[in-house]
This record gives C-alpha cells, structure tokens and sequence, in this order.
C-alpha cells in the first residue's frame, strides 16, 4: 500500500486489531441470522510524511450507509462545544449577515443551528440521509453529497465560497485526504478561514486511546501531517487550538498560502509536543500494540471475574470507539448482557460483532447492574453525573482506556 498523501510505500505497522465489522453498522434484530462484513483493522504509519492511515480495505460508501447512525445532538457536552464555537468564530470573523458560513459533514444540524438562529447564511454538506433529514427539519439547509474537489469547484463556481467552512471531526474519516483538502481550498473565500477539529495523534499515543481505531477514521493525524497536506493545497495552518473534546483534539485554523493572517506561536509550539512526544520516531509507532494489548486483557480478565463472582455488568454508550474494543476483545452478550445509549435511532438495534442489544438508558435503572463499563470514555464524567442515582444504590462505574479504572 502507499500513503494517501504522499504515495510512498508504507511498510510499518502501527497497530493491528484483527478483523472487525465497519463500528458503526448497527444492525435489526432480522439481521442477526445474516452473514456480517468484516475488514481487517489495522493501521499503519508513513516514515515520509508521518500521516497514520488505515489499510485500504472499505470504501466511504460502505462506511456511511442512508441508515448511519450517529447523530451528534446526543450528547449535551457537544451541543454546548458547538454554541461556544459559533460564537467565537462570529465573533472573531465579524459574521454577519452577509457572510456564508459551510459545514462539512454537518450531522444533525447541532452546530449549523446556531448560524441559522442569528440569520447568518449556511450549508451543510452531509451524505448521510438519516441525519441530513433531521438537520432539514430544524431548519439548516443542506446537500446531500459528500465533499471533495470537484464539489468545492462546483460551489465555487455556483458563487458560494464560504468566509467559514468547519469541519468537525470529519478531516480523520476522508478516504482522499488530499481531494478533500483542495476542495476545501476552492470553496474557501479568498481571506475565508477553515477550523477544522480531530483528535490529536499525539493524545491517542500519550493516553492509550486505541479504541479511537475503527474503519470509519482513515487517517490519525499530527499537525506534522496535517501542515504538509495543507502545503500541498495551496493551504497554511495560521493558528491552532488544543481542545478536551474526544479526549484530546486540536482546531487548527487554516486560510490560504496568500491570505494576510499572520501566523501564530502556538503552531510551533505544539509541533515541538509532537517530536518530543516521538511522532517522528518509528519506535513509538512499534511499542503501541503492546500498550493496546494490555487493555484488552484487563477487560476481559474484570468481565470474567465479575461472571464468576455472581456480579452483573451493564454498558453505557453504543458508541463506535466501544465496538472496537468490544470486538478486539472478543466480548459477547455472555460477558455483557446490554448497553444503554440515548440515542433513539440506535435503541431496539445491536452492536455489529458483538450483537449486544441495545436499551434505552432507563433500563439501567431497572436492571441497577453491579457495574457500568461506561464504553465513550471522553464523556464518563457526564454519564456518572446523568446516573448518579445508580451510583447512590451500590452501581460502580468503569472505563477501560487508558487502563481499567472502578469508581
């Protein structure tokens, strides 16, 4: 395989999980009978241009189906994320009500409805029909399409650049990172800016954040990699942001090779975490699996422990990063009857691979399960919170990355 971006040939292992079905392929009580599609999971790193990618196995229209699941406006944590960010990029960029704001991969709407309630101009991109319809019916119009170069040269044309265009958590899921980054550049204005926010390669390292692993992420992504795709676009980082979100992301904030944004100190900063953090180095890429490994056999060891000891052990969270790690460790309904997520669109269905079935959060506390293995670990303090009473009847919470830990 060669790299996405820079066409060498890749010959180093990152991190290698087996064979698992794509993480967000819920599937109907009907199709637990069926056959179920399994990729090889396993990634690996580019020694010339640093980006840590996938293998080429699924396609994005595999991955992203009319029926994707995942609707961002689920966790309150986000929405708040989202009206912070709307108004400090209003703020910042003075939009107003001649300006044209572009979300790519705009989900439900949860972020594009704040630009629609002060009467700023928008688009949403997003190929998924379920969450598209949804973001419709609040009123955020969208195109049903997904985003590369030739649709940033079709609105580009149409006199649709954008002052703004985000992307939230969409730059890791492009299979053609470098046709999407030139689109982004022809749909950009010329003194436009584009905040594009994902998890930090670094922050997966340092935290043992394997789980964030699953075929809908083709790409990891450092800001080493991340400038020389820009570069190669006629694209320059200018400023950047380290954010909590998804246990340690970045914004980096982007404009073109001409526009006058001065660049900022902390672009140089974070690249001196990233070397020193060993991001340029094969070694540390090579001592990972190890570390993923060890994570596996502790949950596996604390759910057969519990099985023996007579204890119930219930999830929280359907959530994509849980299926991987559910699958790398082979776990099944035996181990863990159920797990319970407020999203509705997921509630009735089954995890893929492991078929566990899926309940709504009530059910916690009808069933008040010795344990909950909280499975989206980036948001374990707001679901302790949401489920104190359970904790005040003897319920102890658990999250397994980066180490097995009972509260």
């Amino acid at each position: 395989m060669n790299c996405r971006h820079c066409g060498a040939m890749l010959h180093h292992t990152f991190l290698d999980l087996g064979f698992a079905p794509p993480s967000n392929a819920y599937l109907k009580a009907e199709d637990l009978s069926r056959p179920e599609t399994y990729f090889p999971l396993k990634i690996r790193v580019c020694d010339e241009c640093w980006l840590v990618q996938t293998e080429d196995y699924a396609r994005a229209d595999e991955l992203f189906s009319p029926e994707y699941a995942y609707f961002s406006s689920t966790s309150s944590g986000w929405l708040a994320h989202a009206r912070r960010y709307t108004q400090t990029m209003t703020e910042r960029l003075r939009l107003a009500g001649e300006s044209f704001v572009i979300e790519i991969a705009s989900n439900d709407g949860y972020l594009l409805k704040n630009f629609v309630a002060t009467g700023i101009p928008c688009l949403g991109i997003e190929p998924t029909a379920s969450t598209a319809a949804a973001a419709e019916a609040i009123g955020v119009p969208v195109l049903r399409e997904f985003f590369g170069e030739k649709l940033g040269g079709k609105l580009a044309d149409e006199g649709r650049q954008a002052d703004l265009i985000a992307g939230n958590n969409v730059y890791a899921h492009v299979p053609d990172i470098n046709d999407f980054t030139r689109g982004l550049a022809a749909a950009l204005k010329p003194e436009g800016t584009i905040t594009l926010e994902f998890p930090h390669l670094l922050r997966l390292i340092q935290n043992n954040q394997f789980d964030t692993v699953y075929h809908e992420h083709f790409s990891y992504l450092s800001i080493h990699a991340v400038q020389r795709i820009f570069e190669a676009a006629g694209l320059r980082i200018y400023d950047i942001e380290e954010l909590p979100t998804h246990g340690g992301s970045v914004r980096v904030y982007g404009c073109h090779t001409a526009a006058p944004m001065e660049q900022r100190p902390d672009i140089e900063r974070v690249l001196r975490l990233e070397v020193e953090g060993g991001l340029l180095d094969l070694a540390t890429y090579q001592a990972f699996q190890a570390r993923a490994d060890r994570v596996k056999d502790e949950l596996l060891g604390f759910l057969l422990e519990q099985k023996r000891l007579g204890k119930t052990v219930a999830a929280y969270g359907a959530a994509a990063k849980g299926n991987t790690l559910l699958n790398y460790a082979g776990v099944k309904p035996d181990l863990l009857p159920f797990v319970c997520d407020a999203a509705a669109a997921k509630q009735g269905q089954y995890l893929p691979g492991s078929h566990i079935p899926i309940l709504a959060p009530h059910m916690l506390a009808e069933q008040r399960p010795d344990y909950v293995l909280i499975l989206p670990w980036n948001i374990a303090a707001e679901v302790r919170e949401q489920n104190r009473h359970l904790s005040e009847q003897g319920t102890q919470f658990v999250t397994a990355v980066p180490q097995l830990e009972v509260a």
